[in-house]
């Protein structure tokens, strides 16, 4: 069986295993189902935890944090504008990026220790 690789399934947020079961119950939740709806694997024994969100905020703290420091020194927006447009970008970027994260991080935890999925 060729498995889909990781990024794949992780956009489409897609069963590790099969590639085409749902990994999320609700379109705008991080809830897991409790198992695949195509080939049955066990979701509940993923433990993906706080790696996902934290590696979120490592990477748009990297990116957001020199470009407002760019935007005022080449710029100098005022205040009210930073105060304005870095937090509610970074929560949409948060937002957006948070569950093909999670579902990325699953699909290498199952990609190379698939002996902890084995039921």
């Amino acid at each position: 069986m060729n498995l889909p690789p990781h990024w794949r399934v992780a956009l489409k947020s897609k069963c590790p295993r099969c590639g085409e079961g749902d990994l999320y119950s609700r379109p705008f939740s991080l809830t897991l189902w409790p198992a695949c709806s195509s080939c049955g694997l066990d979701l509940s024994k993923n433990d993906s935890a706080d790696g996902p969100a934290v590696f979120l905020i490592f990477l748009l703290g990297f990116l957001i944090v020199p470009l407002a420091v760019v935007m005022d020194l080449k710029y100098h927006w005022p205040m009210i504008a930073h105060i304005l447009v870095w937090p509610l970008m970074m929560v949409a970027l948060a937002a957006l990026l948070l569950r093909p994260l999670k579902a990325l991080v699953i699909a290498i935890q199952y990609y190379h220790r698939a002996t902890d999925w084995d039921e």
